[in-house]
């Protein structure tokens, strides 16, 4: 089977990659880019399930780092988004010691509501060990069974793109340079046959992958599927994106910063500092936008600041007839949880899972339409919730806090908030502590906790908290330092 991925970037070369390391040799693959068409650029944040990705291509970690400027990342900061003067973090990895069936955090609750037990965070590794700016691998806690440290990554995805090029090339894959004039269909069935660059020449083929970004070229322009609108549930339509110089100390984690009437990342790289502003232009001009993203950047820019305009949502299908979208031809979500790449990720596993054969099977269509709408709409779901429970006094924040959300995240809300319980539904990205995070930070302590969290006697259960705080501090403490850690084995040769 001939197949064709239209689009380079990101999405594009982890396409190319992935299905040649694992289907290289059923599959003749050719990649479609033009140097003359730039690519967002901006997916320099990540989440834990990208380690694995990278290790499923066979890419050597500290090698990987060094030729991307990438840096570890323990979670994610949310700096003002319940109100102005208050901050936590989603911090990856697990957070204190369960009690059999009950989470942890129903242990917390207990001794909340006595008026002790401190900060829940005070109970996670990665949080600890990323407010010290530390980091080295640690599987387990020393002389515990208690999982170490879970980390993602940060770095360049121009970079990214460039070595997946060269593994993907190595692999076999054939990258054909030049700009797509027209997409051929088949009179017959409706199916994309082949795309014919400007130059003239026709590239065949019986399987499409598009990787065109926003354009969609394949997808949304060619085949016309639909396209669901989510801005009356994420209201932000623009993003403004700038590098600046590299700072020291070099922090393992994202900063998200909330303004007035939207939010500022911060991504820390070897050879440089990723900056943006997502927000809505019913409240900012875009010079408004530009002029409080550069205010607030902590060192010198190194480029014009770049602007984007998108809408929120998913295509209706994102495999139709003999294409499938990935990345921003699919879709698009703002990077508020790192996502944009897991989305990748995840749809390129489920297409592997679903490759056809001899011939393209509805019923795999289906299912793989399926799985992509459930996913859209549940990380659309946790990237909601950081609007909806907010205690902002401006209008865009008292705008998100008064909308209509959708029935599966009030019913996830309200359930936290009765009994301090969360139900992760299979194969649902963000677990049960990743939602319990948001949920506290932003404000909500439930008004019940879990009867097993009355088996300990109190003093047992203050004992055992005080013994895993000691525990998270002191082993923060032991570890090296970030940024020394990436001086040692992970340090950028070159910076391009």
């Amino acid at each position: 089977m001939k197949v064709v991925i239209v689009g380079g970037g990101s999405s594009g070369w982890m396409a190319a990659s992935m299905l040649s390391r694992l289907m290289g040799q059923q599959l003749d693959i050719t990649l479609v880019e033009s140097d003359d068409i730039g690519t967002v650029g901006v997916g320099e944040a990540t989440i834990p399930p990208i380690a694995h990705f990278n290790r499923v291509l066979g890419l050597n970690e500290h090698e990987f780092m060094r030729a991307t400027g990438g840096t570890y990342k323990l979670g994610i900061e949310f700096d003002g988004w319940y109100n102005s003067c208050e901050s936590y973090m989603h911090a990856f990895g697990r957070i204190g010691k369960d009690m059999g069936l009950a989470g942890f955090h129903h242990t917390w609750l207990r001794a909340h509501a006595n008026g002790e037990g401190g900060s829940y965070w005070d109970y996670s590794l990665n949080y600890q060990v990323a407010k010290a700016n530390k980091y080295q691998p640690l599987p387990k806690i020393p002389n515990t069974q208690m999982q170490g440290l879970v980390h993602a990554y940060h770095f360049d995805a121009g970079l990214y793109a460039k070595y997946l090029r060269m593994l993907s090339e190595q692999c076999g894959v054939n990258r054909r340079e030049g700009k797509i004039e027209q997409v051929l269909l088949s009179p017959q069935s409706g199916e994309i046959t082949g795309v014919q660059l400007s130059s003239g020449q026709v590239i065949s083929g019986d399987f499409f992958i598009d990787c065109s970004g926003f354009k969609s070229l394949l997808l949304g322009e060619t085949l016309k599927t639909g396209y669901q609108d989510w801005r009356h549930l994420l209201p932000c339509d623009r993003a403004i994106a700038v590098p600046s110089q590299a700072t020291s100390p070099i922090l393992p984690y994202t900063k998200s910063i909330a303004h007035s009437a939207g939010w500022q990342w911060r991504i820390p790289l070897q050879h440089r500092t990723g900056n943006g502003l997502v927000y809505c232009s019913d409240y900012y001009t875009e010079q408004q936008a530009q002029d409080l993203l550069l205010a607030s950047i902590d060192s010198q820019p190194l480029a014009e600041p770049k602007v984007l305009k998108f809408v929120t949502g998913r295509r209706e299908k994102q495999w139709y007839k003999n294409c499938v979208a990935l990345g921003l031809s699919s879709g698009f979500l703002e990077p508020l949880e790192s996502t944009s790449l897991h989305l990748v990720q995840s749809g390129i596993v489920r297409l592997v899972k679903l490759f056809p054969r001899h011939s393209i099977k509805q019923t795999d269509v289906d299912e793989f339409n399926r799985q992509s709408k459930i996913e859209f709409e549940r990380i659309r779901d946790f990237i909601i919730l950081h609007y909806v429970l907010n205690n902002r006094e401006e209008a865009f924040w008292q705008r998100c806090r008064e909308m209509s959300i959708p029935d599966s995240l009030s019913q996830k809300i309200n359930l936290f908030k009765q009994s301090g319980l969360v139900f992760r539904e299979q194969d649902e990205l963000f677990t049960e502590i990743a939602w319990y995070q948001v949920m506290i930070g932003q404000g909500i302590i439930p008004t019940d906790y879990h009867p097993l969290a009355d088996a300990l006697p109190q003093a047992s259960q203050k004992e055992l908290l005080d013994n895993l705080k000691v525990i998270m501090q002191g082993t923060a403490r032991q570890l090296s330092d970030h940024q020394g850690y990436l001086q040692q084995f992970c340090a950028m040769t070159k910076v391009s």
